[in-house]
């Protein structure tokens, strides 16, 4: 069997893995170095260009639930994730150059695995029994002729936008402190507080700073990845009850509570860098060096990235793909990772390993593995394929889940039983692939 996967991100490189475990020749058209998207800095594969948080590792959140069924279809994003963890409290965070070095070196080891640099204007599966389209959210303009020609005008656009990283030598620790929330768990993060007068005054500079002008169809906005001055716009207090939420932080060393608080999470194992977390921005460089500079503790700050915002593509996948993310229209072509309207790095994961099992096991003679709707997996591969009307990206949530048979009031024994569910159901899959 010979298999094509074009695109060398999250959903590309975790659909290589699964063939190649399974002893699938696989080629990889990656157009790096060649080329980079405006959001693309290595030549590396998998590279981690947002966030390097993959959210919550907790079973009762829906990014842990979803974190633990990848884990039990043996996901190699997520266990390169493991090896090169930094800390992050509850969450999993990642050192993105080891992340993505090490990714490239493990599927470079196969002895069936070809690497070829090329900026892809088809997709075309002449000489390949299949083909995984993976391009992400920032497909190069040369293949999208390509994609009008199956999909007609059914594109869709949101943008994404990516928070500044600062270093930590530039931190004022006078100001800032390690603590965290409610004293739970390590405390990973660093946090900025503000009281009420240093919070207002940086609100009003915030919803008034220049930004750089989006075109009109530029101007839809992703609600899980919002730029920080688009939230402010929506109420003075938003912020503070979003990325700037103040409850259960304390500075032992002062009696004031803060009013407002920013953390920084590490972007390294060795903590010399800090991302400024939920601090996704549409500004203009110097305005986010003069508007984050009147947080206290980011005063004297060195920005290593300001933050920017990019294009996300996306198709109307429900009108064109099915459970397996495979194309109606060619059996032999498939869809995986944010293009498909999947958001975010799990999820884009998944999506290609999803795709990778279900073509292994089409071209096997084997059926389809059905996920079903008890669990995360099957539920997002329900998003991409179920028409509901208007389609937008879509992140794990319990939200998406088949409802429990019996109703539980308690939320938290709720995010059990459906956790529980899903990894039975989960653990019952794996025995057939």
């Amino acid at each position: 069997m010979k298999a094509k996967i074009i695109g060398g991100g999250f959903a590309g490189c975790e659909a290589c893995y699964q063939l190649l475990k399974r002893g699938v020749d696989v080629t990889l058209e990656e157009m790096k170095p060649i080329k980079k998207s405006p959001a693309h800095r290595l030549d590396t594969l998998c590279e981690v260009v947002c966030s390097n948080s993959f959210k919550s590792e907790d079973i009762t959140t829906s990014s842990g639930l979803l974190k633990a069924e990848m884990r039990l279809l043996d996901s190699l994003i997520l266990r390169v994730a493991d090896e090169t963890k930094v800390p992050a409290g509850n969450a999993l965070a990642v050192d993105r150059y080891a992340f993505s070095s090490r990714i490239t070196q493990l599927l470079e080891g196969y002895k069936n695995f070809h690497r070829v640099n090329v900026v892809e204007t088809n997709t075309d599966t002449d000489g390949y029994d299949f083909v995984i389209v993976a391009t992400g959210p920032l497909t190069d303009e040369a293949l999208i002729p390509a994609f009008r020609n199956i999909f007609g005008s059914e594109f869709l656009y949101f943008f994404d936008a990516v928070a500044p990283i600062v270093t930590a030598d530039s931190i004022d620790f006078d100001s800032a402190f390690i603590a965290s929330r409610y004293g739970k768990g390590s405390a990973d993060y660093v946090n900025c507080p503000m009281n009420k007068e240093e919070y207002l005054s940086f609100y009003e500079n915030l919803v008034s700073a220049e930004t750089v002008e989006l075109k009109d169809f530029e101007k839809n906005v992703f609600e899980g990845c919002m730029p920080i001055e688009v939230m402010a716009k929506r109420g003075v207090d938003t912020m503070r009850f979003g990325p700037l939420k103040p409850v259960g932080l304390r500075d032992e060393r002062k009696d004031e509570k803060p009013y407002a608080v920013l953390q920084l999470r590490k972007e390294n194992a060795e903590g010399t860098r800090y991302n400024l977390v939920g601090f996704q921005t549409n500004l203009k460089y110097g305005e986010q060096q003069r508007v984050f500079g009147m947080i206290p503790a980011l005063k004297h700050a060195e920005f290593v990235r300001y933050g920017v915002m990019h294009r996300n593509t996306y198709i109307n996948a429900p009108k064109f793909l099915n459970e397996c993310f495979q194309l109606k229209s060619d059996p032999k072509l498939f869809f995986a990772g944010q293009l498909t309207g999947v958001e975010g790095y799990m999820e884009s994961a998944v999506s290609g390993l999803v795709a990778a099992l279900q073509v292994y096991r089409i071209f096997n003679h084997l059926q389809p593995i059905d996920f079903g709707e008890e669990t995360l997996t099957g539920a997002l591969c329900k998003h991409v394929s179920a028409d509901f009307g208007e389609y937008s990206p879509m992140n794990s949530s319990f939200g998406i889940l088949a409802p429990l048979a019996e109703k539980i009031r308690d939320k938290s024994q709720r995010k059990i039983a459906y956790s529980d569910r899903a990894i039975a159901v989960m653990k019952n899959l794996t025995k057939q692939i």
